[in-house]
């Protein structure tokens, strides 16, 4: 048995593509036609206000590279909400059959980074780990984690991830951990954990397993005692109650006791919503299907000009575009060679040229967090409930 992954190989040499790229490529052989076109990746035509992050880039320049085209795109961790995020110049079969990845690459990822986006602003001074690797195909798993570290996250429980975009995994303990030791010994699995994994792990005790999280926590705390970093609460919705209660009880009750140290977790089915109504009686938070189960960002490829005409189809925009970030958070679309606004930051910058990774652009992912912290506050992005 195989799993079924559409390998890198097919991504790289385009047949991970729709099949009406196969026939257009056929037919415009056969008609000996190969224009030069300049084709801009848009999700908006004008701007609306609606901002989403970008995230993908990396992705998309592998995909281009060593293509005989230029790529103009915006780095990650950009917001936009109108025009082109990256426009291609070159004969339009160089790239043709790769569309389908390259909108892939940039939708799926952009829709993760925007939700991920949504949990950070939410809780601005918490502690936030992306926990939702096991909602989605674990070939896309990096994905989400890179994603998520592009809108600011703290850190990613995927091992194999963390492997691919250089970063270590978090995490603790599962319920599995606490259930092999058997109901009522708890303090086993607790003192097992801290006396098995290296000094550089949190000890975090997750404490609602079998009994009431007070009841848990605070065996737990006798039983680390200094030891103990944290403890972690995430008990099923259908078992949880009123949630935010529980999290203050077992704040006080760890106060009360002289455990003033132990920082209290909440993960467990929560989003932005929750992380605002919790900031103020939790630590921190993991949070999973909110964000790797985003909606991907509906971008599209148009073609915009053929042989240096304009062009377009019916409900597209005519002409190459530039967009920028003016001073007050504003996104302004242009067409390329007109004057921008005054106070206009250009957004798209030299991705590829000749096919060739131009040596500055930023692919980082810590500066791609900078640029998201810096563009939300700038645009005054405001956290989503519904994504």
């Amino acid at each position: 048995m195989e799993f079924d992954i559409v390998g890198p190989d097919a991504i790289s040499e385009g047949s991970a593509t729709d099949a009406y790229f196969d026939r257009t490529e056929t037919t415009l052989r056969h008609a000996g036609r190969n224009p030069h076109v300049v084709a801009e990746v848009t999700a908006d035509q004008f701007p609306d206000g609606e901002y989403e992050l970008l995230a993908g880039v990396k992705d998309a320049a592998a995909l281009l590279e060593g293509r005989d085209v230029d790529v103009d795109a915006i780095p990650s961790g950009r917001l936009f909400d109108g025009g082109p995020v990256m426009r291609i110049e070159g004969d339009y079969l160089e790239f043709a059959r790769f569309e389908t990845s390259l909108l892939g690459f940039l939708s799926h990822a952009s829709g993760v980074a925007t939700a991920a986006l949504d949990v950070r602003r939410a809780a601005p001074d918490s502690l936030v780990l992306s926990f939702g690797a096991r909602h989605v195909h674990p070939s896309i798993a990096a994905m989400v984690e890179r994603s998520a570290l592009v809108a600011g996250l703290d850190g990613f429980s995927h091992v194999a991830a963390g492997d691919v975009i250089g970063r270590e995994a978090s995490g603790t303990m599962p319920h599995a951990l606490v259930i092999c030791f058997g109901r009522g010994e708890q303090e086993q699995a607790w003192r097992a954990f801290d006396e098995a994994v290296g000094e550089g792990v949190p000890r975090v005790a997750l404490c609602d397993t079998y009994s009431d999280e007070v009841d848990e926590t605070l065996r737990a705390a006798a039983a680390l005692g200094d030891r103990l970093d944290s403890v972690r609460l995430d008990t099923t919705g259908s078992r949880r109650g009123d949630f935010r209660h529980i999290l203050r009880e077992v704040r006080w009750t760890l106060d009360a006791h002289g455990h003033e140290h132990v920082d209290v977790f909440a993960s467990g089915g929560l989003g932005p919503e929750d992380l605002r109504d919790l900031g103020d009686v939790a630590d921190g938070f993991g949070v999973g299907g909110y964000v790797s189960n985003a909606d991907p960002v509906d971008f599209a490829l148009d073609i915009v000009e053929v042989d240096g005409d304009p062009a377009a189809k019916r409900g597209k925009l005519t002409g190459a575009k530039d967009v920028y970030r003016t001073v007050d958070g504003g996104h302004h679309v242009g067409l390329r060679g007109q004057e921008g606004p005054t106070d206009g930051e250009k957004l798209l910058q030299p991705l590829l040229r000749d096919g060739e990774i131009v040596d500055e652009f930023d692919f980082g992912i810590d500066a791609a967090a900078e640029r998201a912290a810096l563009d939300a506050d700038r645009c005054g992005y405001e956290a989503s409930d519904g994504r």
